[in-house]
């Protein structure tokens, strides 16, 4: 797909007052994310990588949390 086309794709979706926004909070995503990326680099030169039972404990701890998030919003 070109980029003249995604963009008619998008245009289409959000009309063409909402392709400025649109095109604004995914350049502000990608820039956060490049940042974020840039931060586990650093994290791994001070720290090491990061071991794949660290990795597989961290994700269960966020499935945890998601659980435990998902209770809270049916109490609420």
């Amino acid at each position: 797909m070109t980029i003249p086309e995604l963009l008619d794709e998008i245009r289409a979706e959000v009309g063409k007052r909402g392709l400025s926004r649109y095109v604004a909070e995914a350049l502000r995503f990608k820039r956060e994310r490049d940042r974020l990326v840039e931060l586990v680099h650093w994290l791994e030169g001070e720290y090491g990588p990061v071991s794949d039972d660290e990795r597989a404990a961290a994700i269960e701890k966020l499935e945890e949390l998601d659980v435990e998030h998902d209770r809270r919003r049916v109490i609420t």
